[in-house]
């Protein structure tokens, strides 16, 4: 699976995220080298990166976790030589072309690099089906580029798990884009009984347009409502910190009162 640069202004169009939802709690899973988390952090709101490729591990590359804005880099170059030739495969109305289309995703390696950098607490190492965060630990969720994309590898229980934890951190709300497969343009063909599954757990959701269309036909999120979910309690061992237990995430505002309205 690639590991994306996305920009924070694609989060906003992508998720279609308000200034207000930008004063909550916010989590992004994956993160990738998105640099959501970095550009948001310093406009003052909470937020939270978690991807796997955080770890302390090594990629394919024998380079640690420091070496991953590097990576992007060298994946970028290799999109852009493949969009050169399929450009007409692709909605040109947000990114105008291909050159501003490399241009930004390259500032946004950049920006997550020095971030990550910088601010190493940002970026959590996790992976779904189990993310290393408490309960209800953030107000929002987003998620793009797996749940739905990656359809094809990723199997219906997958999705419906890691719909699941994503709704177990969550407070308020999980945002999810796009609704496509990556390879193929077409809607994820299992979205309707996950959205029943969901409801079944008390988890409404709805379909939500956005103004950001990269593959034809996707400009859609999936919006699961949260807030009155409450999850069953879970024993399987890594699945959250136990009660008194290390948390890698600790928030400052959690002592603070209930967040804003």
């Amino acid at each position: 699976m690639l590991v994306s640069a996305r920009s924070f202004d694609e989060y906003r169009a992508m998720f279609a995220l308000s200034d207000h939802d930008l004063s909550l709690r916010i989590l992004d899973c994956p993160g990738g080298a998105a640099n959501f988390v970095a550009v948001a952090g310093a406009r003052g709101t909470d937020a939270v990166a978690v991807d796997p490729q955080y770890g302390g591990g090594r990629n394919r590359y024998g380079e640690g976790r420091d070496a991953l804005g590097a990576l992007v880099l060298r994946e970028i170059e290799h999109k852009h030589a493949f969009l050169v030739e399929n450009a007409a495969n692709f909605v040109w109305t947000w990114f105008g072309d291909v050159e501003r289309y490399t241009r930004l995703r390259a500032q946004a390696a950049r920006t997550f690099a020095a971030d990550l950098a910088a601010r190493p607490d940002r970026y959590v190492a996790g992976a779904l089906p189990h993310l290393p965060f408490a309960d209800r630990s953030f107000d929002l969720v987003l998620s793009s580029h797996l749940l739905f994309s990656y359809g094809a590898q990723l199997d219906e229980d997958f999705h419906l798990s890691a719909l699941l934890e994503l709704a177990r951190v969550a407070a308020r709300q999980v945002r999810l884009f796009p609704l496509l497969l990556h390879t193929s343009d077409e809607r994820y063909g299992a979205l309707d009984r996950i959205r029943e599954e969901l409801a079944c757990h008390g988890i409404p959701t709805r379909l939500e347009q956005v103004d950001y269309e990269f593959q034809p036909g996707g400009n859609e999120a999936l919006v699961l409502e949260c807030g009155g979910h409450r999850p069953p309690p879970r024993t399987a061992p890594g699945a959250r910190p136990a009660a008194g237990g290390f948390d890698p995430v600790r928030w400052r505002h959690l002592d603070a009162g209930p967040p804003p309205g």
